[in-house]
């Protein structure tokens, strides 16, 4: 029998706002979820591991999930937004974990150093990318990682240049690779010398990539080199601001748009991101920035300090793994052996820069 209309059109399921609205929420959740997973291991390895970054383990994370195993395409819209809005909340929320005071209080011969360390790097890092032939996407992303602080002013990068999602990944796995090597490299070489703790700190905090590669080189070396390492890489940190503003500021000069030649995002780009060009000083710059400048207030109580530091790590985290399930291994393959190239002459240049402004400090 046939159905009528009516009853045909009772029985047709009717698109709602509903469902669209927290599509989102799957994805999100996942990406949450193994970010606290990652941030808890690492917490926990810790005392035996100090080098382990709760970032890397998230991104390994999702690199195997996305490359060994489907993922549900329900997830893709909390992915986007774990590996976009979510990593700028979180770059925004490590602005409070800097003491504008400690920085300053370093000294403008160390303040020298800093920037020095980071535009001297950062620029050395472009010019060999160039030389190499290597895209401007991934030369962007290894300079801003390797000169300022690792995966996190990698993530702020990918979120200001019209990047491939594989170059994030690369540039990520760059800076733990050469950051690793540096633990017991930069302890060796400041013994070598017969630096006391002082400079060491000095020299380890103006060229080591990570954080947390920071603390466990300054660790092997004492708690003097430890304390004046770890404040040396928050001034660093202090400088992704200007950089990521340098960074918009040269994207709204090239095309937008598909490009040729080594400027060009090339295949794999997302094609939203071309198409329009980033604000001068993007929003989460002008957060980072508040949120340095609350911290300096003295406002904030040491508890909730705390809880936003680990906040600030999940949402990091989070992202890491979103980053990590949008990549294709054999995509980061097909790049070949230039990266790694690109990677210990950065590396070479911050050992360089930050040895010899430490010793003129000494």
């Amino acid at each position: 029998m046939r159905a009528s209309p009516s009853s045909t059109t009772r029985s047709a399921p009717q698109p709602t706002a509903g469902p669209a609205r927290v599509a989102w929420l799957p994805g999100l959740a996942v990406c949450t979820v193994l970010g606290v997973v990652c941030v808890l291991i690492a917490t926990t390895a810790r005392p035996w591991m100090p080098a382990l970054s709760p970032l890397l383990l998230a991104i390994l994370v999702g690199l195997a999930w996305r490359n060994l195993a489907p993922v549900p395409a329900t997830l893709a819209p909390g992915i986007a937004v774990a590996a976009k809005p979510v990593l700028r909340a979180g770059i925004v929320l490590l602005g409070l974990q800097l003491v504008l005071a400690d920085v300053l209080a370093l000294g403008p011969g160390v303040i020298a150093l800093v920037v020095a360390a980071v535009g001297l790097t950062f620029a050395a890092t472009v010019a060999l990318g160039r030389a190499l032939g290597l895209p401007w996407d991934l030369t962007a992303l290894v300079a801003s990682g390797f000169s300022i602080c690792g995966a996190a002013a990698v993530a702020g990068a990918d979120s200001v240049v019209r990047a491939r999602r594989e170059m994030a990944a690369t540039a990520i796995g760059l800076v733990v690779l050469f950051g690793t090597l540096m633990i017991p490299l930069m302890p060796l070489l400041t013994g070598a010398l017969g630096l006391d703790e002082r400079v060491a700190g000095l020299w380890i905090g103006a060229s080591t990539h990570e954080v947390a590669q920071v603390v466990a080189a300054g660790g092997l070396v004492g708690p003097t080199a430890l304390s004046v390492a770890v404040t040396v890489k928050l001034a660093r940190v202090v400088l992704l601001a200007p950089v990521m503003t340098g960074l918009a500021w040269w994207e709204r000069r090239r095309p937008a748009g598909p490009a040729t030649g080594e400027d060009a995002a090339g295949p794999g780009a997302d094609p939203a991101a071309s198409a329009t060009r980033p604000p001068l000083v993007p929003w989460f710059v002008l957060g980072f920035l508040a949120a340095v400048a609350i911290r300096a207030t003295g406002v904030l109580p040491a508890g909730v300090l705390d809880a936003v530091a680990v906040l600030q790590q999940v949402l990091l985290a989070a992202a890491m793994v979103a980053l990590g399930l949008n990549v294709h291994l054999r995509s980061i393959a097909a790049v070949g052996p230039r990266p790694l190239v690109l990677g210990a002459g950065s590396t070479a240049v911050a050992v360089a820069v930050g040895g010899a402004g430490a010793a003129l400090l000494a």
